[in-house]
């Protein structure tokens, strides 16, 4: 793990987009709307990584979604036809291009992760060593490729490959560039070991972070 201190190659607050575009055929409903533990699944988003950021975006290809405070800008993918989460990537780059034009990377991360760490940002910038380095987080072993610190300047080269590259995987695209995986450990509590990327994509993972939101609420010091 590294230090946790800003990284002196990047803004210590940067700029983060929330991607909330995606089809969500498992959930077979919208994400960013689901309940959980009162509060929309967006809304819980946006306040953890609200301190560890300096402005925040919202990428939604539908009617803005309940919770959203006003102040957020909501934005639609830049490229049309649903094309995956590179799609939200893309488009959180030219959002900040255009409206944060001193930020070098974007933050990004997914609406169906709520219990992400809240150091995050901060972890993953510390372990960037070059300018134009992509700092992805990773858990147990698995990489978290929409956990990401993306350079802004990546743009053209992300959506020239999107169109050449009918998968668009998100790790293939990383592969291309000049990257740093940082890990994050797990939570011990003493109802077991907690995964803090643990993701929401099926009404029983839902139900599975409700009982998490209780116990982590029940146990607060």
């Amino acid at each position: 793990m590294p230090e946790s201190r800003p990284s002196p190659l990047i803004s210590a607050t940067p700029p983060a987009v929330v991607l909330a575009g995606g089809l969500s055929r498992r959930m077979g409903s919208p994400k960013s709307d689901l309940q959980l533990g009162g509060r929309t699944m967006l809304s819980r988003i946006v306040a953890r990584l609200r301190p560890q950021v300096g402005n925040i975006a919202v990428n939604l290809n539908a009617e803005p979604a309940v919770g959203i405070d006003g102040s957020i800008p909501v934005i639609a993918d830049t490229v049309p036809g649903f094309l995956g989460p590179l799609a939200g990537v893309l488009t959180a780059m030219r959002h900040v291009a255009a409206t944060t034009p001193d930020a070098s990377h974007v933050v990004v991360v997914p609406t169906d992760t709520p219990f992400f760490p809240h150091d995050l940002v901060s972890y993953m910038a510390a372990a960037m060593t070059e300018h134009q380095q992509i700092a992805v987080a990773a858990s147990v072993g698995q990489m978290h490729p929409l956990f990401a610190l993306w350079p802004v300047a990546l743009a053209d080269d992300l959506e020239s490959w999107m169109a050449k590259d009918a998968k668009r995987r998100v790790r293939a695209f990383i592969e291309r560039h000049a990257s740093v995986t940082v890990d994050f450990p797990v939570i011990m509590t003493s109802k077991g070991a907690f995964d803090p990327f643990f993701n929401v994509n099926t009404p029983e993972d839902l139900a599975e972070a409700e009982e998490w939101l209780r116990f982590f609420e029940g146990n607060k010091p």
